[in-house]
C-alpha cells in the first residue's frame, strides 16, 4: 500500500507566478499540463538536457486533485533507495505547480503519476518530458 501525504491548503498561483492552468480533457493533457508546470514552477531545481546514464535517485509520486486541480493527497509510489532528500524535494516542487487545471469534467479517478528523475545536483526532469 502506497504512502499518503496529505496536501497543504491550495497555494494562490498569483503568488508564484504562474499563468493559470489550462482546460484538460482526459488524463495524458494532465500529466503533459502537470510535467510543465513543475519545469516552470521550479526553474532553480529542473534540467531539460539529456538525461544522465547514472541518477542520483528516482522517486515515484501519485498526484490525487480536488475537482479544481489543486491537490487532496500525494501517494508516494517508489521511495528513493539514496539520497532520501529528493523526495520530500519533489512532493515540494508538486506543492509549488499546483493547481494543474480543472478536471471535473475528466472521468475519476482524478489523479496522474509522475517520476522524478534527479541527477547529482538535485535537480529533477519529470520523465513525462523525457
Amino acid at each position: 500500500m502506497p504512502d499518503k501525504s496529505e496536501a497543504p491548503k491550495p497555494v494562490d498561483t498569483a503568488k508564484t507566478g504562474l499563468p493559470p492552468p489550462g482546460p484538460v480533457r482526459n488524463h495524458d493533457e494532465l500529466r503533459k499540463q502537470a510535467a510543465l508546470r513543475l519545469v516552470a514552477a521550479n526553474p532553480h531545481m529542473t534540467y531539460m538536457g539529456q538525461v544522465p546514464a547514472v541518477l542520483l535517485a528516482i522517486p515515484v509520486l501519485e498526484v490525487e486533485l480536488r475537482h479544481d486541480g489543486h491537490i487532496k493527497r500525494i501517494n508516494i509510489l517508489r521511495r528513493p533507495g539514496q539520497a532520501p532528500d529528493t523526495l520530500q524535494l519533489a512532493i515540494d516542487a508538486l506543492h509549488r505547480a499546483a493547481p494543474f487545471g480543472n478536471v471535473s469534467r475528466m472521468p475519476e479517478p482524478w489523479k496522474f503519476s509522475e517520476t522524478f528523475l534527479f541527477n547529482d545536483d538535485r535537480h529533477f526532469k519529470p520523465r513525462t518530458l523525457d
